[in-house]
């Protein structure tokens, strides 16, 4: 992706030229990434949260906002899954003006990170029904600033 955008810039600039698809892919790779960068995080538990309240819960009250917060962002993935499938059915005749790539690639991304991170959900809120989450474990974030 960068290579592709130097390359134009440098095209451009440089030669009053440049590569038409070039602009074009890399925002698409650019989307791409975002998503799939979004699942590794939310794999990870490495998205930032507040845990003041949580953290003065005990653990009864942990796992019920623990799955509490796992079925909202369930909500959220149908919502996001939803909205991406009538985008992509939309756009499946529409082709991009470079590359002529149908449009339903772009927007796809949306079904790949919905039913990908509703998976990732589902085993974790299956992890916290089952007990098989320590009390340490019950506040997913990795790391948070101390107050001063």
């Amino acid at each position: 992706m960068v290579v592709l955008v130097f390359g134009n810039v440098v095209l451009r600039y440089g030669f009053n030229s440049g590569i038409s698809i070039s602009e074009e892919i890399s925002r698409w790779l650019f989307v791409w990434l975002t998503f799939l960068g979004g699942l590794v995080a939310l794999r990870e538990k490495a998205h930032l949260g507040t845990e003041i309240l949580v953290s003065h819960l005990g653990t009864n009250g942990k796992k019920v906002c623990l799955v509490i917060g796992y079925l909202l962002m369930l909500l959220v993935c149908w919502l996001l899954f939803r909205g991406a499938l009538e985008q992509t059915k939309i756009n499946f005749d529409n082709s991009a003006p470079s590359s002529g790539l149908s449009m339903a690639w772009f927007y796809s991304v949306g079904l790949v990170f919905g039913v990908s991170a509703a998976l990732i959900l589902l085993n974790d809120l299956f992890k916290v029904l089952t007990g098989r989450v320590s009390d340490a474990e019950l506040i997913i974030i990795k790391e948070t600033e101390d107050h001063a």
